[in-house]
């Protein structure tokens, strides 16, 4: 049997970037390929390059409500969309389709609230300092803006960047990960149906990241760098990004705090908890990744979290009732395996795992007794895995909470009021659920502290990020 594969493209200046070197798109839950793109070349970034230059000059000179226009079709546009990109996203990534469309409505949201915003790039006047003098501050666009996005949510990482980008009068040059350019190529080419200029938001697909992102970076005309992905690339990124001394936000690896306090509603507490950790099978930044119990609600919070646990359905993301699809590919299947084993070699102890799955599907496994000593503690897990780990005091929790270099995402659960508020404050992340297993909305700022990243996406702070402030002082 022949299995049917689609053609796309890479996309330059408007149109689709004919190539002989092919990438293949594997469906990670049949592992088949569902699609093979034409990939960027040299000759593709440096006409992306000239025609984002290009595009600059006209962008700027949009109005913000011609742009804000603009967005408001593509927010439609996606809506409208919504069936056939959640299904694409099934396909490419692997996740359950009531999760791809949920996503599609969160990228949504994204546009949504940056065709808004974008009226709202204030200036201000400042009182002088004499009588003689005027002074005040404009914003205006940062200039070309080079984007890379990870695969665990190819349609959101990718609009919470380009809206805002395109709200501030910035072109956007894409590199999508190599395992999900079709949702980025399908954005494209829904932008352009918008009303985008035909360089506003170019696609450069490429499984040689290196290679291609390297002379962008090196060229002055690229002004500003917007990365989701690991921090040990993240670090990569910033250093070649030193020389031309872009602007860089940068929303990197996570290793997120579950706090459960022994005056938490344990029920609501592990209903956060199925959240915060099992959303796209655990391949989020912001995934629960050590979870501290107090030692008082501690069995019992195990006993209802299996309970749940055991009620999750592993399988293909089309297929009805799935809650937990495939991981992305074996080599993040086998890193998960190793960080369990390495735990359970370590001392703790499997308290629940699932039927043992074939291919990419990895079965939803829970721990206790996870230790500082295991790598678990310290790495990003990516997969449906619970790590627990028992406390007894407040000051000690909030320390180990704290002990890792990663700042992005925290949670806990307490009904004591002074408590919340001491946590709260003390807790170095940059954000921070109380009570509330799901934080991410594009109407609040996401980002996060110390190795986390640089700069925040959503808000009013993500239009900020590709804002230039530019004083004026007029004497008459």
């Amino acid at each position: 049997m022949t299995h049917h594969t689609e053609q796309a493209h890479s996309w330059v200046n408007g149109n689709p970037w004919q190539s002989k070197q092919q990438l293949t798109v594997i469906n990670p839950a049949t592992e088949l390929p569902i699609a093979t793109v034409s990939m960027a070349d040299h000759t593709a970034t440096e006409q992306a390059l000239k025609a984002a230059q290009a595009c600059f000059d006209t962008l700027k000179q949009r109005t913000s409500q011609q742009r804000a226009a603009v967005l408001e079709r593509w927010y439609q546009l996606i809506l409208g969309n919504e069936a056939a990109l959640a299904e694409l996203m099934c396909k490419e990534q692997g996740k359950p389709l009531k999760e791809a469309v949920a996503e599609v409505r969160y990228a949504a949201g994204f546009v949504q609230w940056f065709a808004e915003e974008a009226r709202r790039a204030y200036g201000e006047v400042i009182p002088s300092h004499s009588p003689g003098h005027q002074l005040m501050t404009i914003k205006q666009p940062v200039g070309v803006v080079l984007g890379i996005t990870p695969w665990n949510f190819p349609l959101a990482m990718i609009t919470r960047k380009v809206a805002p980008a395109y709200a501030a009068g910035c072109p956007f040059i894409l590199k999508p990960s190599e395992e999900t350019p079709l949702s980025a190529i399908a954005l494209a080419k829904l932008a352009l149906e918008a009303g985008f200029e035909s360089a506003a938001f170019q696609v450069l697909v490429t499984d040689d990241a290196k290679a291609l992102v390297a002379p962008l970076l090196a060229s002055p005309v690229v002004r500003k760098l917007t990365f989701t992905g690991s921090t040990a690339v993240g670090k990569k990124l910033l250093a070649l990004s030193a020389d031309t001394v872009k602007r860089t936000s940068m929303e990197l690896g996570g290793n997120a705090p579950f706090i459960v306090f022994s005056s938490a509603d344990v029920r609501e507490a592990v209903a956060g908890l199925m959240v915060a950790k099992f959303r796209n099978g655990g391949q989020t930044c912001v995934a629960a990744n050590r979870v501290f119990v107090h030692r008082d609600v501690h069995d019992a919070f195990i006993a209802a979290l299996i309970d749940k646990v055991a009620q999750l359905v592993v399988g293909d993301g089309l297929a009805s009732g799935t809650d937990i699809g495939p991981l992305i590919n074996r080599k993040a299947k086998e890193k998960a395996l190793q960080l369990v084993e390495d735990a359970l070699a370590r001392g703790a102890k499997q308290v629940y795992r699932g039927t043992p799955c074939v291919g990419h599907f990895m079965a939803p496994t829970v721990l206790q007794g996870v230790t500082e000593e295991m790598d678990i503690y310290h790495q990003e897990i990516f997969a449906p895995v619970v790590s627990i780990i028992a406390f007894s005091d407040e000051h000690s929790v909030v320390r180990q909470a704290n002990s890792v270099n990663d700042g992005l995402a925290a949670y806990f659960y307490s009904q004591d009021v002074a408590q919340i508020h001491r946590v709260s404050l003390a807790l170095e992340y940059g954000m921070v659920g109380v009570n509330e297993g799901a934080i991410s909305n594009p109407v609040a700022p996401f980002g996060g502290v110390k190795q986390s990243g640089l700069g925040r996406e959503g808000a009013k702070e993500g239009l900020q990020e590709f804002l230039e402030s530019k004083y004026l002082c007029q004497k008459f």
